[in-house]
């Protein structure tokens, strides 16, 4: 049998095999497709993502907001819950269980973890282990990796999580909330607060790092000023990262202030250390005239403003499933408060947009074969399809 990682790498073979076939034609059709959201089930509780295990057997995990998440197996929504932290999580406002990643080898191990909010606002990044069928999470035993003080608001709490090709986990953390990182918790490296943190799930080391450790390639790592974890910094809330599964790119969406939403990219094997600006800059633009430009920042490789109702962009995922060959190599995102759904070419910067719906979607994600679902504030899961 073969183990989730080994699963992944064959599937990104396969996938280099099929792209060189249909990417010129997806390319050349670029301008003649729409994406529409098909319906699957609803009443969920506030989901948060979906996602899948890579563990052979297509399921797909839906987080709910209270801290609950469920399965839909086989197109069928199953009864109960695969996990219940609803002790453990405070899910007011922005609060709640934001994030779910499962082990590269979920399927030998049955590890995965989640990012929520516990009672006063700390961010708490906890390992889980289900039962041997992998069915039902064990949530007697929380193995908490790192706690990450947020007490002062209820906003900006990040929740974006993502193993990378490197084997290594990824989190987007928000820079503690309040209007214009009044703190400057972004650009402090001092603070894991408005940064992507990376760390490895499959080390230990001493004092704090007992359930993880560093990668030797993070920038700040060892002697250098600054906190281990840190991978990039100058985010205001990141709401989703991905990885291609083909390319190893890295997006992050970030949620502007007042007029932009960014999107920020990252090549693979690409040095960490990133400062993507906030509260200097919103996407391109200067935000506190007296602290920008700031020298090394980093531009987003696309942004839209809030010119006709956006306001919060829900990160997505670059399409490389088969089943809609028109949207191969699109990096597929959405508006939470318009509804406007946009694709941008993975190694491009011309943003289009492909949809205009009346749903607040909170997250997108993929199954097993790289199909793209979504799902909304108001309980529904959907399938995102080309027309």
């Amino acid at each position: 049998m073969r183990t989730g990682r080994s699963r992944r790498l064959l599937a990104i073979a396969l996938l280099a095999i099929f792209a060189t076939s249909i990417v010129v034609p997806a390319v050349a059709s670029a301008a003649t497709y729409r994406l529409v959201l098909a319906r699957i089930t609803t009443g969920l509780a506030s989901p948060t993502q979906v996602t899948n295990a890579g563990d052979g057997t297509n399921r797909l995990f839906i987080v709910e907001k209270r801290g609950t998440i469920r399965v839909l197996d086989k197109g069928v929504l199953k009864p109960g819950y695969f996990m219940d932290i609803r002790g453990l999580v405070a899910d007011s406002g922005e609060q709640g269980l934001l994030g779910l990643a499962f082990h590269p080898d979920f399927e030998t191990n049955r590890m995965l973890f989640v990012y929520y909010t516990r009672n006063g606002g700390d961010i708490v990044i906890t390992r889980f282990t289900t039962n041997p069928e992998g069915t039902n999470v064990d949530e007697t035993l929380p193995r908490p990796l790192l706690v990450i003080e947020h007490s002062a608001n209820t906003n900006h709490n990040g929740g974006a999580m993502a193993f990378g090709p490197d084997g290594l986990l990824y989190l987007g953390v928000g820079d503690g909330g309040g209007r214009g990182d009044p703190n400057n918790y972004a650009q402090k490296r001092t603070s894991h607060l408005g940064k992507i943190l990376r760390i490895d799930v499959n080390g230990t080391g001493s004092g704090p790092y007992d359930r993880y450790s560093i990668p030797p390639g993070n920038p700040y790592a060892g002697a250098t000023t600054g906190l281990d974890e840190i991978w990039a910094l100058g985010l205001r809330n990141p709401w989703r990262i991905s990885f291609d599964r083909l390319s190893g790119r890295l997006f992050i969406a970030d949620v502007g202030q007042d007029r932009y939403e960014e999107i920020d990219r990252e090549l693979p094997g690409a040095a960490g250390g990133k400062n993507y600006g906030w509260s200097a800059m919103e996407g391109k633009h200067c935000y506190k005239p007296s602290r920008c430009p700031m020298a090394g920042d980093t531009l987003p490789v696309a942004e839209y403003s809030h010119v006709g109702g956006n306001c919060s962009i829900t990160g997505g995922f670059v399409y490389r499933g088969t089943l809609q060959p028109a949207l191969v190599g699109q990096y597929v995102f959405a508006d939470f408060c318009s509804g406007r759904i946009w694709t941008l070419p993975y190694a491009g910067l011309v943003v289009t947009q492909r949809a205009d719906t009346s749903l607040m979607i909170t997250s997108f994600g993929e199954n097993e074969g790289g199909e793209l679902y979504a799902v909304t504030a108001t309980g529904g899961l959907y399938r995102v399809k080309v027309v």
